[in-house]
């Protein structure tokens, strides 16, 4: 068993063509760590509808240049049989350690499969890269990226030609095309032959940005921004300052691209602790508004001033927001979101006589709903310009909730005012998140075992009149593994994360509110509820 694993490490070392990972390999081979090799070489990081995401380091369990050739050979198999041969792929990367070593591998593969392939001109926005599929007419586009996941982590995510994130069978027929790639050494890697973009790309996605806001609108709000170590600041600052906005102040300490993000545990905005530097730098200048962008500047997380400290908007608050702010302008098309982000927008949409679509997690399928306007997820993704863009992008959002914070503030008014508003009309939906990290997968199969086996029958005292086991599908829905409750003024959701070790539980409680002055009382009430439903619901599922 153990000169098994012996083996296929050294096999693994005589392909791998990077240096780091090679050292790093030879010396877990020479001191015959087999725990260690076990955790590397216990199966393969599989290829789903995320793409490819973990850890950096050698072996097929890690991200590596060896999982990100082959993958790119697997895309490029994939795209030649869906008569795709001489297409354009593009390609583009975060400022993450190995990000623009694992972009020069697929373009270099790319290149020798027979198709056409174009790298972005340095780390850029996510959306960047979403847009340029459909402007370049790229069959495909990758982009290397691992979010806001930790420091360690790197990832591969892969669009097809409509601009959108693929969803199934893609992914599996990827996947296979992966799985039958052999030795290295029969994948073609010419050290020329891509294209290296100009900046003519970058200037057409700004030039989209304004497309964004409304003529004349005003653009007086004032804000803190901060980059949270990733790629969003130049792009951010270029799109503000063509919009006329004051220029945002920068969080300077965050404000470079920085692969180990020393100033955060996590760089992600939701995490605890991460806007500190954010929210001491409003103290210091007194903004209408806090923006920051995730490392690849795909979400927009928005925080306000509430009484004297400042708080986070939760996703789904700003994704009411924009939704209301974009049906004051008259905005057409239908209104999408995720069935784990407030029902709010549900109410919104019907209330405008507007379409309304409600879709399994993830942009992926929020990207496809048909005559989309405006989409969101609670996990601060937003698309704002789904023509342009059929993704998340945190930059048009940082200019829309800048716009609306803009003629607020000409009213005297904020956006805290206007959420008052849009409790007392639809009801008070606070939503909250259950969310268990774990070293251990098991521990997540096991509490969604044990609520298949006993589904609770009430939680916080309401009754659950509803049960659904996703894996079957519904009526409207493709099937998932999710599990989700309707209670009498509540709902749960419950789904593994699919980029992340964690059991991810989402909870709201929509509290009938019968006037402003109602609302401390109505507040106070869904705190309670959210409370008592996530201590129930632990219980029920053993976490």
């Amino acid at each position: 068993m153990h000169d098994d694993l012996i083996a296929r490490a050294q096999a693994w070392l005589a392909e791998d063509p990077d240096a780091d990972t090679r050292a790093e390999l030879a010396e877990l081979i020479d001191a015959k760590d087999i725990a260690e090799l076990a955790a590397r070489f216990g199966g393969t990081l599989q290829f789903g509808t995320a793409g490819l995401r973990g850890e950096l380091g050698a072996g097929p369990m890690r991200m590596n240049r060896t999982v990100v050739i082959r993958a790119a050979a697997g895309l490029a198999a994939y795209l030649k049989k869906q008569g795709q041969d001489g297409g354009l792929v593009v390609i583009g990367y975060d400022a993450r350690h190995k990000s623009e070593d694992f972009a020069r591998d697929t373009a270099a593969v790319m290149t020798g499969a027979g198709l056409r392939a174009a790298v972005l001109p340095r780390p850029l926005p996510t959306p960047v890269l979403a847009y340029a599929i459909r402007h370049l007419g790229a069959v495909a586009g990758v982009e290397v990226t691992a979010s806001h996941n930790p420091p360690r982590d790197n990832g591969y995510k892969v669009y097809l030609g409509d601009g959108s994130q693929i969803v199934p069978p893609a992914d599996a027929g990827i996947a296979a095309e992966i799985d039958a790639i052999g030795s290295l050494t029969a994948v073609p890697r010419p050290t020329t032959g891509w294209e290296t973009l100009d900046e003519g790309v970058l200037d057409a996605y700004l030039a989209r940005t304004d497309a964004v806001l409304a003529q004349d609108s005003p653009r007086t709000a004032r804000t803190v921004y901060t980059a949270m170590h990733g790629v969003g600041k130049d792009v951010l600052l270029a799109a503000f300052a063509r919009a006329g906005f004051p220029e945002p102040a920068l969080v300077a300490e965050q404000a470079e691209p920085d692969p180990d993000f020393p100033t955060v545990a996590f760089p992600n905005p939701e995490e605890p602790g991460a806007m500190d530097l954010a929210f001491a730098k409003a103290r210091e200048t007194d903004p209408d508004l806090v923006v920051a962008n995730d490392p690849d500047a795909d979400r927009c997380a928005v925080a306000v001033k509430d009484g004297d400290a400042w708080r986070m908007l939760r996703g789904d608050e700003v994704g009411a927001l924009l939704a209301a702010h974009l049906v004051g302008r008259g905005a057409q098309g239908t209104f999408a979101e995720s069935i784990v982000s407030s029902s709010l927008l549900g109410r919104i949409a019907e209330k405008a006589n507007l379409p309304y679509e409600e879709t399994l997690t993830g942009f992926k399928w929020i990207a496809r709903v048909e005559g989309l306007r405006y989409g969101y997820e609670e996990a601060l993704g937003y698309c704002v310009d789904p023509d342009g863009v059929r993704d998340k992008d945190g930059i048009t959002a940082a200019l829309l909730i800048t716009e609306l914070a803009s003629e607020l503030k000409e009213r005297g008014r904020t956006l805290l005012d206007l959420l008052d508003d849009l409790a007392v009309e639809h009801g008070l939906h606070a939503t909250d998140q259950l969310s268990v990290r774990v070293e251990d997968l098991s521990v997540i199969a096991d509490a969604m075992r044990r609520l298949r086996e006993r589904p609770p029958t009430e939680l916080a005292g309401l009754a659950v009149t509803r049960a659904e086991d996703l894996t079957r599908g519904t009526d409207r829905l493709p099937p998932t593994d999710g599990l989700r409750y309707t209670l009498d003024g509540a709902r749960v959701i419950v789904r593994p994360s699919g980029t992340e070790p964690k059991l991810k539980c989402y909870l709201e409680v929509v509290v009938p509110v019968s006037g402003h002055s109602a609302l401390p009382a109505a507040r106070a009430r869904a705190t309670e509820l959210l409370a008592a439903i996530k201590r129930d619901l632990s219980a029920a599922a053993g976490i």
